[in-house]
């Protein structure tokens, strides 16, 4: 009982494991989609400012592009940290639904063989005082 109970143990921690490198392979993906979108998104609109700079004076040019990069740099770092910080805690509630999981599992595990123990314990004790009576 002991060997099968560590057995499901250990199936449980590979389990476990392999859930937690899957959820974080899920989210270094989602990351780096991101990322590339938003380099996609930054290129694209630096682009669209460059075609608008050659219409313009150089003067306003320079203060509206200045401008607009750093409006842009800060939206999308604040784009960003909100999706990082939405991933994480995303993450964080993955884990510990996992982990209650896992703990409910154990103790329903640990109910039953200390059920199983009590149960043969019982058949033990009913041996050996019929064994005495038989003695």
């Amino acid at each position: 009982h002991e060997r099968e109970h560590d057995r499901e143990i250990s199936e449980l921690a590979a389990k476990h494991a392999e859930e937690m490198e899957k959820l974080r392979a899920e989210l270094k993906e989602e990351q780096r989609h991101l990322l590339e979108e938003l380099q996609q998104q930054m290129a694209a609109t630096h682009r669209a400012e460059q075609e608008q700079a050659q219409l313009q004076s150089q003067t306003l040019h320079s203060l509206e592009l200045e401008a607009l990069r750093l409006t842009l740099n800060n939206m999308h770092t604040s784009q960003l940290e909100l999706t990082q910080s939405n991933l994480r805690k995303e993450k964080e509630t993955a884990l510990m639904e996992l982990r209650e999981m896992l703990n409910d599992k154990r103790a329903q595990e640990v109910a039953i063989l200390q059920s199983r123990h009590q149960l043969e314990w019982e058949k033990i004790k009913e041996q050996c005082q019929k064994e005495k009576d038989d003695l």
